[in-house]
């Protein structure tokens, strides 16, 4: 077998307390077996290591990256205050960076949204985007999902738009974004960002959206450590629906804090989500891995080759906590029979 990559003596979730080797072909594992033959082109010793499969940041505003100190902080007061109701106002706070900017050139082109999103897509953009429920009025939001679900069918690209990001109960762009993507058969080529206002549904409201969700086969990704509100994460997942965790800020008007660390992200969720349980750390841990594939529309990336494990006990829960502190992907892992082991991403 001609291999890019084998791993050897590498712990996994799913291979018990064994260890074992690790073949990587064209950035995929072809192989996960007590022995895997070939000559790879590199072998690392993974010396007993945990090894899991790569995280994948699907929300990340890269553009604001440590602008925190140019904005100030009347934003952050204003999106983390109580229930998130002067969400708006922290984005027109936030704007104050564009300040310095060309004030016509910016108004003559924000009219230009769709022709400048169609001239993306012409680029060679991979996906459609989209913010809706910043429109002032519902016919807005509703139009806004409309054109860009268009440019999706003329472009046959996939969606991924931001949705009701504010402690406003009537938002329902999500639920909107579910039924387009119904109408136009593309299911399992949308995703959903924030959702934050799903935290002050009614449970009708809550069940109606999921229906339709799964229906639509739209996908989540939720952040809850940059707003004091959140999607409804473990409902989700246990309604069979693909769900992630996203970044999401790092240091600009919206979250002062942030590392791009997504077992980091993960920690943080355990306790902001109350997934406290061994088997619901496995679930968070799944969310930054595994599940993450589904919601993005990655593929080839699980690290199969044996049936996982049911729960890792202790070991998933261990990993996550130790990524506090860390500023690589590296963090400490205990293993099921006490001896210490890194974690290793790949």
């Amino acid at each position: 077998m001609d291999l890019d990559i084998r791993i050897i003596n590498a712990a996994t979730r799913g291979t018990e307390d064994k260890l074992v080797q690790i073949g990587i072909r064209d950035g995929s594992y072809v192989r996960i077996a007590d022995s895997v033959p070939g000559d790879p082109k590199v072998e690392i010793d993974a010396e007993g290591n945990l090894v899991t499969e790569s995280f994948v940041n699907g929300h990340l505003h890269l553009d604001k990256v440590y602008t925190l100190e140019k904005v100030g902080q009347d934003a952050l007061g204003s999106y983390h205050g109580v229930g998130m109701g002067g969400a708006m106002t922290a984005i027109e706070q936030a704007s104050r960076i564009k300040e310095s900017y060309d004030e016509s050139w910016i108004i003559e082109n924000v009219r230009r949204a769709a022709d400048w999103v169609r001239q993306a897509m012409d680029l060679g953009a991979d996906v459609v985007g989209g913010i809706p429920w910043i429109e002032f009025t519902e016919a807005d939001m509703r139009s806004h999902v409309d054109q860009m679900f268009e440019l999706a069918r003329i472009y046959d690209k996939d969606v991924s738009m931001l949705v009701d990001d504010a402690g406003d109960s009537t938002l329902r762009t999500l639920e909107y974004l579910a039924v387009q993507s119904i109408k136009y058969g593309w299911q399992g080529r949308v995703t959903a960002q924030h959702a934050r206002a799903m935290a002050l549904y009614e449970e009708p409201v809550f069940r109606r959206l999921t229906a339709l969700m799964k229906k639509g086969g739209v996908s989540l990704v939720s952040d809850p450590q940059t707003g004091p509100l959140h999607a409804r994460v473990e409902d989700l997942v246990k309604e069979g629906l693909p769900v992630a965790l996203g970044q999401d800020d790092i240091a600009d008007a919206y979250y002062p804090f942030g590392r791009n660390n997504m077992l980091e992200v993960g920690f943080l969720a355990c306790h902001l989500l109350w997934m406290t349980t061994f088997p619901q750390m496995e679930r968070v841990y799944d969310i930054v891995d595994r599940f993450r594939r589904q919601s993005s529309g990655h593929s080839g990336f699980r690290a199969q080759g044996r049936q996982p494990r049911q729960s890792c006990g202790a070991d998933s829960a261990e990993c996550l906590e130790s990524s506090v502190g860390s500023r690589s992907s590296i963090g400490r892992h205990q293993g099921r029979q006490g001896g210490e082991t890194d974690q290793i991403e790949l």
